[in-house]
């Protein structure tokens, strides 16, 4: 894969139509390495979506993706997922596996261990390195049903870890969690940053509030058009954000944290 400077990501005039409807529009996108994205848009903007295209989950009905610089459809897709850490909260797991076992697997990329694979000693230590730095190090004998919430993100980031990927898409990682969570999961993406700083990432939210301050670029969607997309300094800011989100909206940073209220008439 190339590396250096060269993007992780590009899109190119994307276009999205699913039964018929356009989901995304001109999408246009870079992303570079120790970029930390932050995608944001009202329900129904095609955050979600735009996730899948960048994480080779789909292909685009018109326009250019271009993921760790190989275009899609003209790869294989499962080779390219190696090197692209994706985390869903809704992750699909039924049976009870210890917190470790949950996050081998995503050195062989499957929901359940697969048959007689055991991972190196080396993978091991990699586990545990990645459970200590997401602060689950305690629980990794702990079985998947008996984990909270906030518990299963963390381990989950792990997971999507493991491959030693170069780009870390998160889809909504505070979903479901109480404020004590969110802020521990904060603290904990804000400490990978730090600690990976060749890693890129894009964070789906619906909230300002979730943006770990590491936080370097934003691209806000609406009605899976880009409004607007580039430095945090320049696009988060109380205009564009409340077109984003179709409501007058005043923001505030705080120690590198976002806080946003209504605008009131008048107000400066």
């Amino acid at each position: 894969m190339p590396a250096g400077t060269a993007p992780v990501l590009r899109t190119t005039g994307v276009d999205l139509v699913r039964d018929g409807r356009a989901v995304l529009r001109e999408v246009s996108l870079t992303v570079r390495p120790g970029e930390h994205w932050a995608l944001l848009g009202a329900n129904g903007a095609g955050k979600s979506t735009l996730l899948r295209l960048l994480g080779a989950l789909t292909h685009p009905t018109r326009g250019t993706v271009e993921v760790l610089g190989h275009e899609l459809g003209r790869v294989d897709l499962r080779a390219l997922r190696a090197y692209v850490g994706h985390v869903d909260p809704r992750h699909p797991l039924s049976s009870a596996l210890t917190v470790r076992d949950v996050v081998l697997t995503g050195l062989t990329n499957s929901i359940e261990p697969v048959p007689r694979w055991s991972p190196t000693p080396e993978e091991s230590a990699r586990a545990e390195q990645f459970l200590a730095l997401l602060g689950v190090g305690d629980c990794r004998e702990a079985r998947w049903p008996v984990l909270s919430q906030g518990q299963r993100t963390r381990v989950l980031i792990a997971r999507a870890l493991m491959p030693l990927p170069r780009l870390l898409l998160l889809d909504e990682p505070a979903t479901g969690l109480d404020v004590a969570g969110r802020e521990q999961l904060i603290d904990r993406l804000d400490g990978l940053g730090r600690a990976h700083p060749a890693m890129a990432s894009v964070l789906v939210t619906h909230h300002l509030e979730e943006l770990p301050p590491g936080t370097t670029h934003a691209l806000l969607l609406r009605e899976g058009r880009c409004l607007a997309a580039g430095p945090v300094e320049r696009v988060l800011n109380g205009e564009l954000v409340g077109r984003c989100f179709g409501h007058p909206l005043a923001l505030s940073r705080t120690d590198g944290r976002w806080n946003v209220r209504t605008r009131r008439s008048g107000a400066l």
